[in-house]
């Protein structure tokens, strides 16, 4: 475990849309300031993360990467199906889950996140004003009976568990302290995000331009 969690908690990111939108390309790979988003998440999740899951039903698009690689067991197309998964092979007792088209992602927000973590809580999951985030949150394996439940009725609303368990929510002000224009939650589901994350990048100036994949011997 990190020195920085107070429970110890697993790494997940989802790969496993459809990206239709994308001509079938995963948008993992595609690149935001000459850097594809995988890359650019996984060497986030490394610095945070003694396991990093990575969720996905083509693996051998993967294989470069020295990351635990996993599939659905439930032969469902959603996010709910992803999170029950990773749940399902994480060793820690806690997940943290992230799409794969977050390239904004902040380490600090998800040690902010993981250190929310306590033994009563199932869930901690960031709120704005435009609702929840649940796939930039940590979830219990005691979530993992529950999920199970909804997906075995075709139930595939991550927000369909959420009354059955105890959550603590993180507010939008605590959330701006860290991410002051949210972007950490901003996700690219068209060409026209893609280019408004082109748009993003060059407004930012704390991101690392020179990210490399693990298979690049000379490192990050």
């Amino acid at each position: 475990m990190l020195a920085f969690m107070k429970v110890p908690c697993s790494g997940v990111i989802l790969a496993g849309g459809r990206n239709t939108r994308f001509s079938g390309k995963d948008k993992a790979f595609l690149t935001v300031g000459a850097v594809r988003i995988i890359d650019r998440l996984l060497h986030l999740f490394k610095e945070l993360f003694d396991e990093v899951i990575l969720v996905t039903n083509d693996p051998l698009k993967y294989l470069e990467w020295d990351v635990y690689i996993v599939t659905d067991l439930f032969p469902l197309r959603s996010s709910l199906t992803g999170i029950h998964a990773g749940l399902f092979h994480a060793a820690s007792p806690y997940a943290f889950f992230s799409a794969c088209d977050t390239p904004f992602l902040k380490k600090e927000l998800v040690e902010t996140i993981v250190n929310t973590i306590e033994s009563n809580v199932d869930i901690v999951i960031p709120e704005t004003a435009k609702g929840m985030e649940p796939l930039c949150a940590a979830y219990s394996q005691r979530c993992l009976l529950p999920i199970t439940q909804h997906l075995e009725k075709n139930q595939l609303k991550i927000q369909s568990i959420f009354n059955k368990a105890r959550i603590r929510t993180l507010q939008e002000s605590a959330l701006r302290k860290i991410d002051p224009e949210l972007t950490s939650f901003y996700n690219i589901n068209t060409p026209g995000d893609l280019a408004r994350a082109e748009e993003i990048m060059v407004s930012q100036h704390d991101f690392e331009p020179h990210y490399r994949s693990d298979k690049d011997p000379s490192g990050l």
